[in-house]
């Protein structure tokens, strides 16, 4: 049975699943959220608390949540592509790993973009110094961080969590030069063809990102 990716293509957490679907070479039909589909926007709502998505549909199973959805596809199709490690320690490294992107990559450029979002005329300025300082300190600790991790084809939970939250929020804060290797792996993330598909993909949308939509990727 084909699997139903419910989603955005401009949505970060919706691009995460699809690296790993992409790099798996799972099959699945891509179900776009928009006004033309509301039949599709009933399923995301009926499919959890906040009715947020991406949501995956496996036959009558509805989940959400990206990482527990590339969980699903690693435990139950594609089991050899290496999104998860088998080993137990190397996996628990890898979720963590996950939740550092989600949490203190992509919420602080969240936070920032949702200012701008809320009064794009007078943002809250305490908020979006707050929230940079953050990422700020976060690109810094993933700089020491990539001394020891190799930068290779291989597409993990890592990546998946890693590609769209860097993407974004070096448009929302620029990477600065002190940090090549950041800057390098984002590069280096971004040519990936499981990355790059969701990267043209979400390019008709860019003109919707509220604070500008540079022309360098």
């Amino acid at each position: 049975m084909t699997l139903a990716l419910y989603g955005h293509p401009f949505s970060s957490y919706t691009w995460k699943v699809q690296i790993a679907l992409h790099a798996a070479g799972i099959a699945h039909d891509f179900r776009i959220l928009d006004d033309d589909h509301p039949e599709h926007g009933a399923v995301v709502q009926s499919a959890g608390p906040q009715g947020k998505f991406p949501v995956l549909a496996d036959g009558d199973m509805l989940l959400f949540e990206a990482t527990s959805i590339i969980e699903h596809l690693a435990l139950h199709h594609a089991p050899d592509a290496q999104l998860l490690p088998t080993e137990p320690n190397a996996a628990i490294h890898v979720r963590m790993l996950d939740r550092v992107f989600d949490n203190y990559v992509m919420t602080p450029m969240q936070d920032i973009v949702n200012e701008h979002l809320h009064d794009s005329e007078n943002p809250d300025a305490g908020r979006i110094a707050d929230a940079r300082e953050r990422l700020i300190r976060s690109y810094a600790w993933l700089e020491g961080w990539l001394a020891y991790y190799p930068a290779e084809d291989q597409v993990t939970l890592v990546e998946c969590a890693a590609a769209p939250a860097l993407f974004y929020a070096d448009w929302v804060l620029p990477i600065p030069g002190e940090l090549p290797r950041l800057q390098a792996w984002r590069a280096h993330l971004l040519a990936l063809p499981a990355v790059s598909r969701c990267v043209e993909a979400a390019r008709p949308y860019r003109a919707y990102f509220p604070l500008g939509a540079p022309d360098r990727d």
